[in-house]
């Protein structure tokens, strides 16, 4: 189970970063590349190594949807801020110890517009979260 997990945020990731347009997704786009291309594989284990921090995040979500007997999905559309700071506490938090100084830089760089792209993906987190925790 995992693994699915896994393999649909990663493509979750690649999905948004392919929408993104204008300037600010060029920049986007450049800095995932950079992250790709540190090492094959590297998104995945980065995905694998957050995966619990971000479940941890996002179980709030889960339980008051459960107390208002609606989707989670539903809830995080409905708060897609709220949503981006709980996952954006996460990566910043891992941040801190980050042995990648490229990673570190590029990170910081893109962090000041990270809370309305996060906020952009909800509609896919949204959906992942309905299917692996409904």
């Amino acid at each position: 189970m995992r693994g699915k997990v896994i393999d649909d945020a990663c493509r979750v990731l690649d999905e948004e970063v392919a929408d993104k347009s204008g300037l600010g997704g060029i920049a986007v786009k450049a800095a995932y590349g950079l992250v790709k291309g540190i090492k094959p594989g590297f998104i995945r284990q980065a995905v694998d190594h957050l995966l619990d921090e971000f479940l941890d995040a996002m179980d709030p979500f889960v339980t008051e949807a459960k107390s208002k007997n609606m989707k989670a999905g539903a809830l995080i559309l409905s708060d897609r801020s709220r949503m981006a700071n709980a996952l954006l506490a996460v990566t910043d938090r891992r941040l801190e110890g980050a042995e990648s100084g490229a990673v570190r830089k590029t990170y910081e760089k893109l962090r000041p517009a990270a809370q309305k792209h996060v906020e952009a993906a909800a509609p896919r987190v949204a959906g992942l979260l309905d299917k692996f925790a409904g």
